[in-house]
């Protein structure tokens, strides 16, 4: 590698990090906004906003990280072309360089999209969720108060008869309004906060689950024993996604212990992989575009950093329209991109061009 495809290199990474930086920090303050009246609520402090707002970042760097390497590498070339630099490349047949300098740069950011992917964002995801469950047992154990209505989050509601010594709460109810097609009402004897592998829960004795739906239909089932996670009382409704807290390589070698490889888990498996693929078919696409001097001196009509959003409005639209085996589903709109740089670039290289026969001299 000469110091030409460093130099370009440095050049598409300054202009890749300064935009990310900035897409990154608006980001991170619309997740404080997001979140701010959920913290709040539960009584935290700035340093849980601000933790919680840095933990849910690294899927939407991963998101966003290759439509920034994309139109980072169009505004690179652009500063070259402003200042007839990359009239220089061509004229002096450095044109190997330069194309080395995209694909390193490519390379170089696909591996660390896929190590936030896989590793990073596993990491913070579990993080995220190990915290949040710890929030959930100090706000349910300070809002239970005998005698009193409380409110832990907007939409539930939780009232106790008494507190023992040994930490067995006696008349618990609790009532769940958050969703509006289904209203869930628990009432207990008895109830205790323990933990287990999966994080703090609320073990009820002796009650029963009340369901009341939109349409007014009412069931009711009754119980010994039912343990409940804190975080469903503190948190939107839905069940924690185990996948999206494991690491790529632990969910290989479970795999691969279980010899199961089901077609939803290949399927997010593979969506991970893609992620990496993108950021290299978005710079194999840009770069065949751009790559080439122009005589233009006027303004394009059109921003040309328009069309790294394009092109990954298009990869994702295609992956969702077609069917097939999860590794089809994955990667088509990927190797679609790719391949139409690899084909655009072929023609402006004239590789598709029929030699000529020369003529015979008389």
């Amino acid at each position: 590698m000469n110091r030409l495809s460093l130099y370009l290199v440095r050049l598409f990474a300054r202009q890749t990090l300064a935009l990310l930086g900035v897409m990154l920090g608006l980001l991170f303050l619309v997740q404080c906004l997001k979140i701010f009246d959920l913290i709040s609520v539960q009584g935290q402090d700035l340093l849980t906003l601000f933790g919680q707002a840095a933990l849910s970042m690294p899927p939407l760097a991963v998101v966003i990280g290759y439509v920034c390497m994309g139109i980072g590498l169009v505004r690179g070339l652009g500063m070259l072309q402003a200042s007839q630099e990359l009239h220089i490349v061509h004229a002096s047949r450095q044109l190997h360089a330069l194309i080395g300098g995209i694909a390193l740069f490519a390379i170089g950011g696909a591996t660390l999209i896929l190590l936030v992917s896989n590793f990073v964002e596993p990491w913070a995801n579990r993080r995220l969720q190990d915290w949040s469950a710890s929030i959930a047992a100090d706000v349910v154990g300070r809002t239970l108060t005998p005698h009193r209505f409380s409110q832990v989050v907007p939409g539930v509601t939780i009232v106790i008869g008494g507190r023992q010594g040994n930490g067995n709460i006696s008349q618990f109810f609790a009532d769940d309004n958050r969703d509006p097609n289904m209203r869930r009402t628990f009432i207990a004897a008895t109830a205790k906060i323990a933990s287990d592998q999966d994080g703090y829960i609320l073990e009820l004795h002796d009650g029963a689950l009340q369901y009341l739906s939109s349409d007014k239909d009412f069931s009711e089932v009754s119980f010994k024993t039912y343990n409940i996670a804190l975080n469903k009382l503190t948190e939107p409704t839905g069940n924690r996604d185990d996948f999206a807290e494991t690491t790529s390589w632990d969910i290989v070698k479970a795999a691969l212990a279980a010899n199961e490889w089901p077609a939803d888990l290949q399927r997010q498996f593979f969506d991970r992989l893609t992620q990496g693929l993108r950021a290299i078919a978005m710079c194999a696409f840009v770069g065949a575009v751009a790559l080439f001097p122009h005589a233009r001196r006027g303004r394009n009509w059109v921003p040309f950093e328009l069309v790294p959003i394009v092109v990954a409005y298009f990869d994702t639209s295609l992956d969702s329209f077609i069917g097939g085996p999860p590794v089809v589903q994955a990667f088509t709109g990927t190797a679609v991109v790719f391949g139409m740089g690899l084909l655009i670039l072929g023609w402006r290289l004239h590789l598709f061009r029929r030699p000529r026969p020369r003529a015979l001299p008389a």
